[in-house]
């Protein structure tokens, strides 16, 4: 998933918990993984650099390409976290911003913690990135970026409509 599809529904997760912080960064987290379950199309950075036999052996290797990936980067995480600001709390739900700002940090935080983990191969952070390369599905199917994309935000609508339901 985009990061900006992570924003949005980890905002979305920590708008059910309004007055509670702590509730609103675990739903934001959990949302992470909750959609990278479904298989999805995302972009792939050119600084990367997989291993098939190896999935704990990927790294992002710094350089030119990887300034122009965190440039990408940057700016869908900045986009999801306006798009989050603009839905959740200036428009339809008038949720906190504090919570909509911990939801998307939440979101998007298992990303960054990846990256961390591919710089420091952390002890720490093997079990948690173990667990995020379990549970992501990419597409089983190469599919067209516009579609790809067009799909999370069939998916972030989904999410904006069922939580008007609840809140």
């Amino acid at each position: 998933m985009t990061l900006t599809t992570h924003a949005i529904v980890g905002a979305a997760a920590a708008s059910l918990f309004p007055a509670q912080p702590i509730a609103a960064f675990a739903a934001g987290f959990a949302s992470h993984f909750a959609i990278d379950a479904i298989p999805h199309w995302d972009y792939e950075p050119a600084s990367a650099v997989k291993d098939k036999h190896n999935p704990l052996a990927t790294d992002m290797i710094i350089g030119k390409a990887f300034f122009e990936d965190l440039a990408v980067i940057a700016g869908d995480a900045l986009l999801g976290l306006a798009l989050s600001v603009l839905i959740f709390n200036a428009w339809l739900f008038h949720v906190p911003l504090l919570i909509v700002v911990i939801g998307v940090v939440a979101g998007i935080l298992p990303d960054p913690l990846q990256f961390l983990y591919y710089k420091t191969r952390s002890k720490i952070l093997e079990p948690l990135q173990r667990f995020h390369q379990w549970i992501q599905k990419p597409s089983p199917i190469g599919v067209a970026p516009w579609i790809g994309v067009g799909l999370q935000c069939a998916l972030v609508v989904m999410v904006i409509a069922l939580l008007k339901l609840f809140i």
